[in-house]
Parts: C-alpha cells; sequence; structure tokens
C-alpha cells in the first residue's frame, strides 16, 4: 500500500487537470482513515467563492479519471468541499495571498502558558511566521505551529 503522502500526490496529480479546466485552485488534498473507513478530501476554491454545484461538478469529474486511472487500491470515499471561511493556511501560496489578514495560530507547545494566538499575518519565511499581536510582532517557528488558519473576525 502507498503512503498518505503518496496517495495525495498521486490524487492531485489526477485531479489538477479538472481544476485547470475549470478555474478551481486545489486548496489541499487529504487522504485519511477515520473510523474505518478511508477518506480522500479534495478542498477547492474559486474566484467569488466555490458553490454546491462547483463542488458537484468536480466531484463527477474527479470519480470519472479515478475510475480510468485507480490510483488508490484500498476502498475510499470521496469528498469535496470548499475550504471554509477559516480555511487553514499550510502552502506558502496561502500565506503570502492572506498576508495582513487576521489568522488563528494554534501551538504544539505553551509560550507562557499560552497556545493560541490571535493576530495580523505579517510575513512568512520558509522556517517561520509573524503575525501582529496586539501591535507587538511575534514570530513562530512553523515547526512549532499546529495549525495556521483565517480567523473570522465579526
Amino acid at each position: 500500500m502507498a503512503s498518505k503522502k503518496e496517495i495525495e500526490s498521486l490524487a492531485l496529480n489526477v485531479i489538477e487537470p479538472i481544476c485547470i479546466q475549470n478555474d478551481y485552485e486545489c486548496v489541499d488534498v487529504e487522504y485519511v482513515k477515520e473510523i474505518g473507513h478511508f477518506y480522500l478530501r479534495v478542498y477547492l476554491d474559486k474566484e467569488g467563492g466555490i458553490t454546491v454545484n462547483d463542488c458537484e461538478i468536480a466531484s463527477r469529474a474527479f470519480e470519472v479519471e479515478f475510475d480510468k486511472k485507480d490510483p488508490i487500491t484500498d476502498p475510499y470515499i470521496l469528498e469535496v468541499s470548499s475550504p471554509g471561511l477559516d480555511r487553514p493556511l499550510k502552502k506558502d501560496k496561502d500565506f503570502k495571498k492572506y498576508l495582513g489578514n487576521m489568522v488563528e495560530l494554534k501551538l504544539y507547545k505553551a509560550i507562557n502558558k499560552v497556545k493560541e494566538f490571535t493576530g495580523e499575518l505579517k510575513s512568512f519565511s520558509e522556517g517561520t511566521i509573524t503575525v501582529v499581536i496586539e501591535d507587538e510582532e511575534m514570530t513562530f517557528n512553523r515547526s512549532d505551529i499546529a495549525i495556521v488558519r483565517l480567523a473570522i473576525v465579526f
């Protein structure tokens, strides 16, 4: 059996041409096992936002290609959806796109007994993320961050 990363990469290679053809952005691909079932989750976006109809179109197109190429040997459930308003930021292109936006960071280990921070995404590099929190810049090592996601501000 292929590794999780290999399956995600194979799936991405299958769906990327379909995304390009339909002006979708593939935000993320996850292959996970939950409660005894494998799930292939594809998160899409596009200018103006992804719709339920877009997800249906993409899902059907993906299924046709997966059936032809059969990149995943185990039975799995395909889910296609939007990454949501509080989308996680994982890739450099995500951080670049959302510079200046409010983000939430959750750390693996607390800093001064605090594991969650919210602030404006100021900058990023290969190894760090800098956020402005209450007029103070804080730089975090990416390896210390469990997740970074867009903050929903009301």
